[in-house]
């Protein structure tokens, strides 16, 4: 007995190995962490239960019989992080780079089916080269069976996407088809073709940072939401997001006890909006001084800047804060700032986290780049997502609220349960200054004629009131009250429900 369990102990000692010392030396010379040792750091101390470490690839060509490595590149299993239980697979850079096999697949798509047959979150931790070139169309076969699964736990248990190394070819399809991406900085990247490639085809002479760098992914293509600085920081972060979420679409925000006490008022945003209605202010501030104890996690940070979104707590229950940002292009919605909050809208949908809404927002942003980009269409985004939405929706108001924007930015038209705007809000067509220039063209040669026009309009439109006598704002309150009536708000709309007709899916504007 005593043989056959040396036997076991001696097996699992060369599987955890992967592919050696040396290659595990090679990782941590790049500045990386092994598979195991990043599944050890991201899930709570002794946690994680290993499923198939002794799996190998069954492929017999080009040689392939002769080097078989327990695992077959990729770790799989189950741990819990804060007490929480997730599934997770993390590929193995050290063996055979950590490319995709039939058998690779197989394991993670056991994963795949135990985390949704369990409603439990999944996170893959990617470090690999692609598709494994000896196995041919049964790699690829092994692709297909992971990008159905995404689709089919998608909505239904969140998925989250850690990029870790390279991650290129059909690998990339699977992050992207989950909910969340988070890359390491100068050490991972993602990209259909890599650099040779795109020099044969198309001529360019391009850098894999260049090509898919977390720098590129994080400002400019907004694949990814979020970029660290190293393994040890991006793993942490995935624990921090994690305690947002609920671990699947009926269990319902997770909720911690709050210290800060929601009645609590802050006379400091009474004097937040500037006196020039022109001078921009940092809407991060009302945001963290409305979240339990100023903790908000942003997403994509660096995408899109003249918009917010990220989760935050109210009364120790997550929500989910999109807010216009007067600091970055005035707040104004463009192109890609829809993208980005229509994207987390339908995420916190899915999974029944409420909606807080910060509103200040001049309209559009015009120009030919933005029609010519399909603006139409990606504004209309943000307004399919908002009214589709059956979580509880809180609409603050702050200052500008101007033409079709004040519609898409969650107001009572499209669904706003609780429409709040401060004292300071202006609720119009558009500005006071571009209004009276169009209806009073006739006085545009009298400097002191059309001042007085854009007096008028402003003391006439520039204000809340006219929308707060028509129903359309529930309340005008005062500044420093928002935390308490936004907690407040929460509470009554707890048990919120909504029927919707029946269809098979909706047809959103892609």
């Amino acid at each position: 007995m005593h043989e056959i369990l040396d036997q076991l102990s001696e097996r699992r000692n060369v599987a955890r190995l992967g592919g050696g010392q040396q290659r595990i030396n090679a990782q941590h010379g790049r500045g990386k962490l092994t598979a195991r040792e990043r599944l050890s750091l991201m899930l709570d101390e002794g946690s994680f239960d290993e499923f198939d470490m002794f799996v190998e690839h069954r492929c017999t060509d080009f040689g392939m019989q002769e080097s078989k490595i327990p695992g077959d590149g990729v770790v799989t299993g189950w741990g819990t992080i804060n007490g929480r239980c997730v599934f997770v697979f993390a590929k193995d850079f050290t063996v055979f780079g950590g490319s995709l096999s039939e058998t690779h697949a197989q394991k993670i798509t056991k994963i795949q089916d135990m985390a949704l047959k369990n409603r439990a979150p999944i996170i893959g931790l990617f470090d690999a080269g692609g598709a494994r070139i000896q196995e041919g169309v049964a790699a690829l076969g092994g692709y297909g069976e992971v990008f159905k699964r995404n689709v089919m736990a998608s909505g239904v248990i969140p998925q989250i996407s850690v990029i870790m190394g390279p991650c290129a070819g059909g690998d990339v399809y699977s992050p992207a088809m989950t909910d969340f991406i988070f890359m390491v900085r100068d050490t991972s990247y993602m990209f259909v073709t890599g650099p040779d490639v795109v020099k044969t085809v198309t001529n360019e002479t391009v850098t894999a940072e260049q090509l898919g760098g977390a720098s590129i992914h994080t400002t400019k293509s907004s694949i990814a939401d979020g970029a660290f600085e190293n393994d040890v920081e991006c793993l942490l972060q995935v624990r921090r997001l994690m305690d947002y979420l609920p671990m699947n679409n009926t269990a319902g925000a997770p909720a911690m006890k709050a210290f800060q006490e929601s009645t609590e008022i802050d006379e400091s945003l009474d004097t937040l909006i500037p006196d020039n209605p022109n001078k921009p202010y940092d809407m991060k501030e009302l945001v963290l001084k409305t979240v339990d104890e100023g903790d908000f996690f942003e997403i994509q940070p660096d995408f899109a800047k003249n918009i917010i979104t990220g989760f935050g707590r109210i009364d120790g229950r997550s929500v989910g804060i999109v807010a216009n940002q007067p600091m970055v292009l005035a707040g104004v919605l463009d192109s890609d700032a829809s993208r980005k909050a229509a994207r987390f809208v339908r995420f916190c949908d899915c999974f029944n986290i409420p909606i807080i809404t910060f509103v200040d927002v001049p309209g559009f942003l015009p120009g030919t780049a933005q029609e010519y980009g399909g603006l139409i269409k990606h504004g209309a985004k943000l307004l399919f997502a908002y009214s589709e939405a059956t979580v509880p929706l809180i609409t603050v108001i702050t200052r500008k609220a101007y033409g079709g924007a004040y519609d898409v930015m969650a107001s009572k038209h499209i669904g706003g349960d609780i429409n709040y705007a401060w004292p300071t809000a202006e609720i119009a067509v558009m500005g006071p200054k571009g209004a009276a220039e169009i209806l009073y063209r006739s006085d545009l040669s009298d400097p002191d004629k059309i001042a007085k026009r854009i007096k008028e309009y402003e003391t006439r439109f520039a204000n809340p009131f006219i929308a707060a006598e028509r129903g359309y704002i529930d309340e005008v309150i005062m500044p420093h009250s928002t935390r308490r009536r936004v907690a407040r708000g929460l509470d009554m709309l707890r048990n919120k429900s909504l029927d919707r007709p029946w269809r098979k899916h909706n047809n959103i504007p892609l």
